[in-house]
This record gives C-alpha cells, structure tokens and sequence, in this order.
C-alpha cells in the first residue's frame, strides 16, 4: 500500500500553479493535542517561509483520504493538522500520509469540539471538512470566523435553512471564500456537457434531469468489526457500533423524509442553467414514495427478530422534486438510496437545438444528427473536452472517482494561488443544500409548492459565470 502511494505521489507532477516541488522529508511523529489541555500559544505557521500552501482536515474517514491523495499529490501543499474524535481513523489517516513520505501533521482530539482548538492554534490557507452532515456547517462556519482564507466543505453542506443562511451570512461577513466540494461538477462528461450547453450546441436550455439513485443499503447497515461486510450475513448495524457512515447516515433515514442528497445531481445542471449568476432557483414541489427498502432489506438479510427490523424508517425509497426557476426552466430531481438498482445520476439537458441524456451516454444536435437517431456522446465529448480534463488528464487518471477528485481539488488550490472566488461559492452551496429542507417542506404538506429563498439578496441578477471557464 506505501509503495502504491508513493508511486502515485511520483507521478502527479502537476505544472502551471507556480510552486515547488514536495519536499520529500522524512516523517516526524505526530504530536496530539487533546482537547480541554490547556490551549497552546498560537505561533505562526512556517508556511508562507516555505512557500506551500496550508491544508487542515477536519474527518479523517475514506473521503478524507481521498482529498489527502490530491492535496500531497499536487506540488505546493502540506498538511498542518487533521482533527477528529475517533482514535481508529485518525491512525488510518496518519499511516497514509506516511505513504507519502512528509511530516506528520498535528492531531487534536478529545472532544467534538476539538477542531475549535485546531482552528485556533493554526493558521491555514485551506481547511477542508469531509465531517458527518449535521457538523459542516458548525464546523465551516467555525473555520471562517477564526479567518481561513477558504473553507471546503463536503456535500451536503447544509441540513436546514437556517444553516444554508448560517453559510452564505458568514461566507459575507468574514471575506472567508467557501466551496462547496461537489466533485461531479468537475466528471469529464459533465463537463465536456457543460461546455457544448456554453457554446450553444442545445440551443436555450429549458429542461433538466438529474438525481442521486444509488443503492446504499449496505452503506446504511455495515458491519462495526470489519471493513467488509458481507450481506447476508445478518450482522447489520447502524448507529455507534456501525464503521463509517453507517453511524450516522442512516439515522437521517429514520428522521427526515425528502430529499436529503440534491447536490451531485443539482450542481451540475444549476450550472448549466446559470443559478446564481442571472438565474435562480425560483419554487419547487416535492412527493415521495413508501418507505419499503431499508425495511426489506433488514428483513431479508437479518430476518424478521432482527432488532433493526423494529425502527421505522420515515425516508420515502423515492423522492422527486421538481424546480422552477427564474427564467422559465424546469428541473426534476431525484433521490433514490433505498432500492436495488445500478448507479445513476440519470442527467438529462435539454434545450431548444437537441440534448444530452447520460443514461446510455446519449446526444442529439438539431443539424448535426441524424433525424430521429441517437449519436454516441463519445464522440461529441472528445470534440467538447474541457481544458481541465484535456490538460490534466494524465494526472488525474490514477485519482479517485475517475479522476473528479483531482481536477476539484486543482481548481480550488488554483484559485488559492491567484486569490480568487472559490469555484463554487457560499450562494451555490445554499441553494444546493436548501433542496433538503425544502422537498421535506413540501412533502410534510402534501406536494405543495414552496418558495426558494434568494441567497444573493438579489446580486444572481448582475453576478456572471466564473466556474471552469
């Protein structure tokens, strides 16, 4: 595994940030602070005297190190400190940056409120918060108070309302740039879509689809002893013994009804319909199924004495939501995590001259296709690559997600570098996010339509596209 990531390292040789290579220096041990010590004396950071940037991690889980993957592979940066409550992770996470042969970052602990310290004590150019959902937001909002230049957050990076204006009011007050860390705006295919819509290949787009339908049962009721749980086997946990996201993802199951995951689907089409920047999300209306799978699936793997067969379970297996937007758009959404299907985000962009629908990898251009006749969208897409991917490809190859990860984490460092807006800023994760508390809204009435708030507070007027131009 250490050669693995130190092959990577070795071949992420990434040109045009201005900055030096990784110093390869040998390990240091990591000094741990534990929360509720008395608090160290706040020391500049030897950051700006080497030249790389400053990264802090807050959730040392799998998407952690999928994030360390690019941040250590990409020349300029280093890790000053990682924080999370759970001993177990934090060693994980420590042996893999090992792998890459830096410093050991420092390590606070003790406490959920240990990242406070954290943020406290260092000084950043980044920190990034790949934490359980109901902790982005006091964890962002944390970070740019105590005066992180930029703050990435994972999706999705609110649960409620107040918490999307908690966001965007901060975001305002400090000058502290946050990004919402939705990697499938950066999938190749996306992008190449984005950019034929940009260049007007669809006409005026007036329709979009999109959606999370992903089959997470599994991920709902692992197994706390061991990495790989094997259905079937009857040992299925959620809550404080389960490993990873099952000890806290689930219980969002149990509690909320709506559509609780917008934003890998959402994002990628607000772009291509402009939400924020002279567009916005305007009213939508939600209704949701049964809820039937995570029950069946309990049953059918740990039979009916199972003791989770007894929770009742108030997510609906499918949640739709349809949007209205400001300049006459409409868009579905889907949410579906409890049913055995394959994976989708089932996008859909259509306009007036011809779509693009991803399942089957389809495209049709008035003009240019065959009547009536589907065109593969390889073709379409190689033609419409975006300079990112066209540029970086070799880079991202060995990165995860097919490569999303990288060219996210590149675009973000990237705007470190040059000072400027975050890719998708504090408005974006606001609208985004606000998708949960309204479809649960909407569906608590019966369907009904409800309003979005404006995020901009009016600016989507005058604001103009910045992201992967």
């Amino acid at each position: 595994m250490e050669n693995t990531r130190r092959s990577f390292l070795k071949k992420m040789t990434v040109a045009g940030l201005g900055t030096a290579g990784l110093a390869l220096s040998g390990n240091a041990s990591a000094e741990t602070i534990v929360a509720g010590a008395p608090e160290a004396k706040k020391k500049k950071a030897a950051g700006k005297d080497d030249g790389k940037l400053r990264f802090g991690f807050i959730g040392t889980g799998s998407r952690c190190h999928e994030h360390i993957n690019n941040v250590l592979s990409i020349p300029g940066n280093k890790i000053v400190a990682i924080c999370d409550i759970q001993q177990g992770p934090i060693e994980r996470t420590l042996k893999h940056i090992a792998g890459f042969n830096v410093p050991a970052p420092k390590v606070y602990t003790g406490s959920e409120r240990a990242f406070e310290q954290m943020l406290n004590n260092e000084e950043f150019d980044c920190v990034i918060i790949a934490s359980p959902w109901e902790w982005h937001v006091p964890m962002s909002v944390a970070a740019m108070k105590a005066g992180v230049p930029y703050v990435g957050v994972e999706v999705s990076a609110a649960n409620t309302l107040e918490e999307c204006w908690d966001l965007v009011n901060v975001s305002e007050a400090t000058g502290s740039h946050l990004n919402i860390l939705e990697n499938v705006c950066y999938r190749r295919d996306v992008m190449a879509a984005l950019r034929m819509v940009r260049e007007g290949l669809f006409g005026e787009i007036i329709h979009c689809r999109c959606g999370y339908e992903h089959d997470l049962r599994e991920v709902k009721f692992n197994d706390g002893q061991h990495y790989n749980y094997v259905p079937g086997s009857g040992d299925l946990r959620m809550g404080p013994t389960a490993f990873a996201e099952a000890q806290w993802r689930t219980n969002h199951s149990v509690r909320r009804n709506g559509d609780v995951y917008p934003t890998h689907g959402a994002g990628p089409v607000a772009h291509c319909v402009n939400i924020n920047r002279g567009n916005r999300f305007l009213s939508l209306a939600s209704m949701a199924t049964q809820s039937r799978g995570l029950h069946k699936y309990i049953v059918d793997n740990g039979g009916e004495n199972h003791p989770l067969a007894k929770v009742r379970f108030n997510l609906g297996d499918i949640v739709t939501t349809q949007i209205k937007c400001a300049n006459g758009e409409t868009i579905i959404v889907t949410h579906d995590t409890n049913s055995p299907r394959p994976y989708s985000l089932g996008f859909r962009v259509q306009g007036t001259e011809g779509l693009w629908m991803n399942d089957g990898d389809h495209v049709y251009v008035q003009g240019k296709s065959k009547p009536h006749r589907w065109d593969d969208s390889e073709e379409w897409f190689k033609k419409y690559d975006h300079k990112l991917w066209s540029s970086l490809e070799a880079q991202a190859r060995e990165a995860g997600h097919g490569g999303m990860d990288f060219i996210m984490m590149y675009d973000l460092i990237d705007c470190i570098h040059n000072k400027k807006p975050a890719p998708m800023d504090c408005y974006d994760a606001a609208a985004w996010s606000a998708i949960s508390p309204l479809s649960e809204m909407s569906i608590a009435r019966g369907g009904a339509l409800v309003d979005f708030p404006d995020f901009t507070r009016g600016q989507w007027i005058h604001r103009t596209d910045e992201f992967a131009l």
